[in-house]
């Protein structure tokens, strides 16, 4: 069982219909903060158990609910005495054919027949139209009026449902989140209650009740409510200590969850992660689900816990689907930059076009950071550390001190080798992408290397013409004049250079035994430098964006 598409509309982010399309196993969300990621994990949740924020969506009704700039349209159509119909939240979950055939029809918001899928509304209600009508005459509507609203699910055969009767199920995983309600463990209460069998509550409630009678029968204990009785002169009540009794289930609130004898909530949170996530993969409710959500996985782990947590997930994941959002480039790599889905504005993109050499490549070396390009507005990648630095700063000197990433521009260090995986994630994206690289001697070389992306508009390549040669000998090899270096040697002269370094070097050949052997603190010296210096012409180009 897997869902193929949803379709959301005024819930939350989402005002107008905004779609997006599953592969059948493992789906990653990715997007900048904000962009919806949440949003869709919460309505693809909702839709198929009825659930919010771990609670029943028809006990929590809010206006908090619905997207705001629907909210204020309502509101302000109201005030201007011309009021339009009370905004709708739509949310429909289109299944993959041959799913739930009782659920197949036109019943969608596309007019599709033959579709199989669930349509879930929070909508006005017309059973209170005459309150509603009444109460647009007497009183001044300042909110939603979500007292006049319902929760309703349809298939696509029309046929009203109840979310517990949808044979699709779903669990849903936040691993981000700690929060504690009434003192009780969250631990204990959801996920070990759902994880234990009836007769191991059962024996927890009965060692519980006995601990409570221990006390209360313990010498030490009945000597001080003795002490306690004869010092009370309340309504010559007697007074005593005693441990609450409670109601049924009070053990859930006097229990604590421990890892290593530590209590759960003072645990590393690598460790309650990765506890978490596995007890609720493992639970009845995960076993009986086929769609398995999770939110960002990578939260608080390491490395090494992280890709123990992928082994997790992927596991999970044989005969599931999966679908979970994150902010890590570890993730998108290990588990495929074939199943991302990019969230951007009002729009979302895959990258199943990517070469299956590129994705395998990113599986096996997972620690590139792939997400920095997708996400960022422009970017520019270089060969080193050196050459990030020097970039940097000859963007500050362009643009009045701003650094690239302030205008949402990435300076990235990928490592001349990968350059063409990386064009390949732009090309499918259509990311403004400039590569900085050096021409090493054989300009003609560079050209060929790249001449697959010379007619890209939004990609450049960006290399110095111009072949420099010399006499120096470094190490009984012929120096290179043609790298970032005797570039920027080139570009300033010796005497300028060595009030950047510090230095007081008598011969170009001097300066560029120094510059080689000291690339990062040179290329340090320069970004840090009150004085300014000038750039190769193929360093502006990328910089400029020309």
């Amino acid at each position: 069982m897997a869902i193929e598409k949803v379709i959301i509309q005024n819930f939350k982010k989402f005002k107008n219909p905004f779609e997006v399309k599953f592969n059948e196993n493992i789906n990653l969300l990715v997007g900048d903060n904000e962009s919806g990621k949440s949003t869709i994990l919460e309505a693809i949740h909702v839709a198929l158990t009825g659930m919010y924020a771990g609670r029943n969506i028809r006990n929590q009704l809010s206006t908090y609910l619905f997207n705001r700039e629907a909210v204020e349209e309502y509101l302000a159509s109201v005030e201007n005495g011309q009021p339009i119909a009370p905004p709708e939240i739509m949310i429909e979950l289109y299944f993959k054919s041959g799913t739930l055939p009782e659920y197949e029809g036109n019943g969608n918001s596309e007019k599709s027949d033959g579709i199989e899928g669930i349509r879930f509304t929070i909508s006005f209600s017309d059973k209170f139209n005459s309150e509603y009508e009444s109460l647009l005459k007497t009183e001044k509507i300042i909110s939603l009026p979500i007292e006049f609203y319902e929760a309703k699910w349809f298939s696509f055969s029309r046929d009203e449902k109840m979310p517990r009767f949808i044979p699709i199920k779903s669990v849903m995983i936040d691993s981000s989140n700690y929060r504690y309600q009434n003192g009780s463990d969250v631990y204990i209460s959801r996920v070990v209650k759902d994880f234990l069998e009836p007769e191991d509550i059962t024996a927890i409630t009965q060692a519980h009740r006995n601990m409570i009678d221990e006390f209360a029968q313990n010498e030490a204990i009945q000597s001080i409510n003795e002490k306690i009785s004869a010092a009370s002169t309340v309504m010559n009540g007697k007074l005593s200590l005693s441990a609450d009794q409670g109601v049924q289930n009070s053990w859930e609130s006097s229990l604590v969850t421990q890892v290593d004898g530590i209590p759960f909530a003072h645990a590393g949170k690598g460790a309650q992660c990765i506890i978490k996530t596995q007890l609720a993969l493992s639970h009845k409710q995960a076993e009986k689900a086929s769609i398995i959500l999770i939110e960002e996985p990578e939260s608080h782990l390491s490395f090494s816990r992280l890709s123990e947590l992928m082994g997790v997930i992927e596991k999970a994941a044989s005969g599931r689907q999966i679908i979970a959002s994150t902010h890590s480039s570890f993730v998108a790599n290990k588990l495929g930059l074939e199943n991302l889905i990019l969230l951007s504005g009002d729009n979302c993109c895959s990258m199943q076009s990517l070469k299956k050499e590129t994705f395998e490549f990113f599986k096996k070396v997972a620690g590139y950071d792939t997400l920095r390009l997708i996400l960022c507005k422009r970017a520019i990648l270089v060969e080193g550390d050196s050459d990030e630095l020097v970039v940097q700063r000859a963007y500050m000197d362009t643009y009045d001190g701003k650094l690239p990433i302030q205008d949402g521009i990435d300076v990235m260090t990928v490592g001349g080798v990968t350059f063409k995986r990386y064009l390949e994630i732009a090309q499918v994206l259509k990311k403004e992408t400039a590569v900085v690289t050096d021409n090493d001697g054989n300009i003609d070389a560079v050209k060929e290397k790249y001449k697959d992306y010379n007619e890209i508009p939004y990609i450049k390549i960006c290399v110095d013409e111009t072949v420099d040669t010399g006499d120096l000998i470094l190490s009984d090899k012929t120096f290179n004049y043609n790298t970032l270096e005797p570039k920027i040697l080139k570009e300033n002269g010796r005497k300028l250079l060595n009030d950047v370094f510090g230095t007081a070097y008598q011969s170009d050949d001097e300066m560029h035994k120094y510059m080689h052997a000291h690339k990062t603190d040179c290329a340090m010296a320069i970004f840090e430098s009150p004085i300014k210096i000038s750039y190769p012409e193929y360093i502006m180009k990328a910089v400029k964006n020309e």
